[in-house]
């Protein structure tokens, strides 16, 4: 028969908040919140629905959204792991950053990135004592309680490491309702959770630490949407998650036919240009290459003698006669 678990209250008074990098805001309703919707946005305009789950970070992609799509408005929706499928089967949200594998018979996925995973323990643990870079082992927890809680996302495939929390009687203990209450029930120092780094960073408190699980299953996340609605606008965030830039975008933001056609005039034209230009110069090149040559030529010309109207130099300085007559002198 189960126990309740230990009371091990609320996170300790001034304990270190979830880390704004990572964290997304409380859900109080457990499945659903909208947040970051640009209020200056008109409301009028259509709307594309981001899923993501607790501890990913869609910031960035949004970002890039807005500056590439100022005209469709996005917004950002925060589900817990287990209701990301539903939404996206029911149209509550156009696409997901959430948690894989997925049926790929339903759902397309793009593979983001992979989780890290983490052992959590009180810091009166003697795990406690390894220093901030050193890492853990699944045998270094063999003959700890492992509390798995029931939104766990790395032990669906995995056989959890070290042993089943029991209540004195021996007998195993249900599983803790969310992450934020096995954090809690670790730091009493009954036992560790593992949980991907994302998830122990969100749920930190000054009173319970983490290192690495070398061993441990990862947790991989992916864009997620639903295999019959492809639209241009899964395809505009398809490139942008995979770092498109907006020219080789196949969705929404990449240039139209006609827009592709006046660029491509508008390059042919400005070539067009720069060739005409090139001609011209080369063309006054020559001629001032020619005139130069004439006054060149002239001031040659001015060194040996003065040009007669008949042709013929007369004779100067630097230069001899250039008539054909006979010579003068005493054969003649």
């Amino acid at each position: 028969m189960s126990q309740p678990l230990p009371d091990v209250g609320p996170p300790v008074p001034g304990g270190d908040p979830a880390d704004p990098s990572t964290a997304g805001p409380e859900v109080e309703d457990g499945t659903e919140l909208v947040e970051d919707v640009d209020v200056h946005v008109d409301p009028s305009l259509p709307r594309f629905r981001l899923a993501y789950v607790p501890g990913a970070t869609p910031g960035k992609w949004a970002s890039v959204w807005r500056e590439r799509l100022p005209d469709v408005r996005l917004d950002l929706v925060q589900l817990e792991s287990d209701a990301v499928l539903p939404a996206l089967g029911t149209g509550k949200a156009d696409a997901a950053i959430g948690r894989l594998p997925v049926d790929k018979e339903v759902f397309s996925a793009i593979p983001l990135y992979e989780e890290t995973s983490v052992v959590c323990f009180s810091r009166d643990h003697l795990l406690a004592a390894l220093d901030e870079e050193e890492t853990v082992s699944t045998a270094d927890i063999a003959g700890d309680p492992v509390w798995v809680p029931a939104d766990d996302v790395l032990f669906a495939a995995h056989p959890v490491p070290g042993v089943v929390p029991v209540d004195p009687d021996g007998n195993p203990l249900d599983r803790v309702p969310t992450t934020a209450d096995a954090v809690a029930t670790v730091a009493a120092n009954v036992g560790v959770a593992v949980l991907p780094m994302s998830l122990a960073r969100l749920h930190r408190r000054k009173d319970v630490v983490y290192r690495p699980l070398v061993d441990g299953p990862t947790a991989p996340v992916g864009l997620i949407w639903p295999y019959d609605r492809t639209t241009d606008l899964v395809e505009e965030l398809v490139g942008i998650v995979r770092g498109r830039t907006v020219n080789s975008s196949r969705g929404r933001g990449r240039p139209t036919a006609q827009q592709a056609e006046d660029a491509a005039a508008g390059a042919a034209g400005k070539s067009a240009m720069a060739r005409v230009k090139k001609q011209v110069k080369s063309g006054s090149g020559g001629a001032a290459g020619r005139s130069g040559a004439g006054r060149s030529g002239a001031k040659a010309g001015g060194r040996g003698g003065v040009q007669r109207a008949g042709g013929g130099l007369q004779r100067g300085k630097g230069a001899r006669p250039t008539s054909k007559g006979k010579k003068k002198g005493k054969g003649k």
